[in-house]
């Protein structure tokens, strides 16, 4: 049980270093907010999100539908819409006044925008059905299963966490907003890659059909 529990957290803190659009949201939740505790309404919706997708990756439920031709179009095209929306946004915001406005949005905003960068998001649900999916199989026993399982989870919780107390940490050492600006430039610039490739995906199930 030991060997599952650490292939899970090994296995999930690589998925986390990618930087993707939910990561990019609750590290700029960290640098939006003055204090950490108001940034948990984002942290805590989009690692319950990961939990219920890890749960379902695990269990099989996702992978099958992943397989439908119709609900790989509308889901590769809703992501490809939502994330060149994220891409503008984080390109064109302005973290000096997201700084001066102490708290980029409300605890409601922040739940729905979560809930979106988490279940619209097809990078995340792709690796978690592709990656994590995959790997659950090689457990045959139940409390394998639950220990890779929990594993997973357990690193998103402590990860999102993470992210929005870096966030907070650059803020307070970065008030004109410079390298925040650098981050979501380059953030930007990786979800758009994201964006064109999940087009070329929805090209190639068009074609198909």
């Amino acid at each position: 049980m030991s060997e599952a529990i650490i292939h899970g957290f090994v296995l999930s803190f690589g998925l986390i270093l990618a930087f993707g659009a939910q990561n990019i949201f609750l590290f700029n939740q960290g640098a939006a907010h003055k204090k950490l505790r108001h940034t948990m309404p984002s942290v805590i919706t989009a690692s319950i999100c990961d939990t219920i997708l890890i749960i379902l990756a695990v269990l099989g439920v996702s992978l099958i539908v992943m397989t439908i031709p119709v609900f790989q179009m509308i889901f590769f095209a809703a992501g490809f819409l939502f994330l060149i929306y994220i891409g503008w946004s984080i390109w064109s915001s302005d973290p000096v006044e997201v700084n001066k406005q102490h708290g980029a949005m409300s605890a409601k905003k922040q739940v729905m925008f979560a809930i979106s960068v988490s279940l619209l998001n097809p990078h995340a649900i792709l690796d978690t059905v592709g990656v994590i999916g995959t790997n659950s199989l090689r457990y045959s026993t139940e409390p394998e299963l639950i220990g890779f399982t929990v594993a997973c989870i357990a690193v998103s919780w402590i990860s999102f966490i993470g992210l929005a107390m870096i966030g907070r940490t650059i803020r307070t050492i970065d008030q004109e907003g410079r390298i925040t600006v650098l981050i979501n430039k380059i953030s930007a610039v990786i979800i758009w890659g994201i964006s064109v490739y999940l087009g070329y995906q929805l090209y190639l199930i068009n074609w198909s059909l």
